[in-house]
């Protein structure tokens, strides 16, 4: 018995060195290598930590448009996402991500984004028959025709003026304009905001789409509500006070 036992226990031990000796004491074993974060090349873990912040989980909408919106996917192609994500855009919340614009995605890690939000949330046919306006603009606007256009399609819902209304939110304030530039308010009328309740371009009106100059027209017209220095009066009156709190301390 106690042979039986020394013999046991000798096959135990051996089998527990042989299976160490594959990997040297303090080696990590296969796979639990941490990548380097410009070797990460999987959407989602690319996505939640560049994108969703602002665009939502899963696309679905945030302080910033849905991407996961198969109208939005089906006007801008992947060149256009591509360039934004690489680039971002100026004077607005957008930064670039690229690394030659300063960010810190690599041309592979942005192909990975732009590739796979197409891939994973466009849907096809989902324009149906429906001519779409281009993405960007292919003409000048008109901002007296545009204030026609956004009384006919918007004003029912963002007010007279755009300064909001019972089931939109105020449009020519001069703080969201600040942070969102031309293209993005045309991508706003384009594509709707499905995650706020804002219809497309084809459903503000009833039977009657959105032309792409009217579109363009609109565009301008809200664009042309912009200030130079917005939120004035805040800043104006915190400028007041602190030049007499200085002045009150020279004398």
């Amino acid at each position: 018995m106690n042979v039986l036992r020394h013999l046991c226990a000798l096959v135990v031990l051996l089998a527990t060195m042989a299976s160490g000796c594959g990997t040297p004491h303090g080696q990590p074993t296969e796979g639990s290598e941490v990548l380097a974060p410009t070797e990460i090349l999987e959407f989602p873990p690319l996505y939640a930590e560049n994108c969703a912040g602002c665009h939502g989980a899963d696309g679905r909408g945030g302080a910033a448009i849905a991407l996961a919106n198969p109208v939005y996917l089906a006007i801008a192609d992947e060149a256009a996402i591509r360039k934004v994500i690489a680039n971002g855009v100026p004077r607005t919340a957008m930064p670039a991500f690229a690394e030659s614009a300063g960010g810190l995605l690599t041309d592979a890690q942005i192909d990975v984004l732009a590739k796979d939000i197409r891939s994973r949330w466009s849907k096809q046919r989902i324009l149906d028959t429906a001519a779409a306006p281009s993405y960007a603009p292919e003409s000048a606007g008109d901002t007296q025709r545009g204030e026609v256009a956004y009384e006919t399609y918007c004003e029912s819902c963002h007010g007279p003026g755009g300064g909001g209304g019972s089931n939109g939110s105020a449009i020519t304030d001069d703080s969201f304009l600040a942070l969102v530039s031309d293209q993005g308010l045309r991508t706003i009328v384009l594509a709707g905001r499905p995650e706020l309740g804002a219809p497309d371009w084809r459903g503000n009106l009833q039977g009657k789409p959105m032309s792409d100059q009217e579109v363009t027209d609109v565009v301008s017209w809200l664009a042309s509500h912009r200030v130079q220095n917005p939120g004035q009066p805040y800043s104006a009156s915190n400028y007041t006070q602190q030049q007499e709190s200085e002045d009150a301390k020279r004398k």
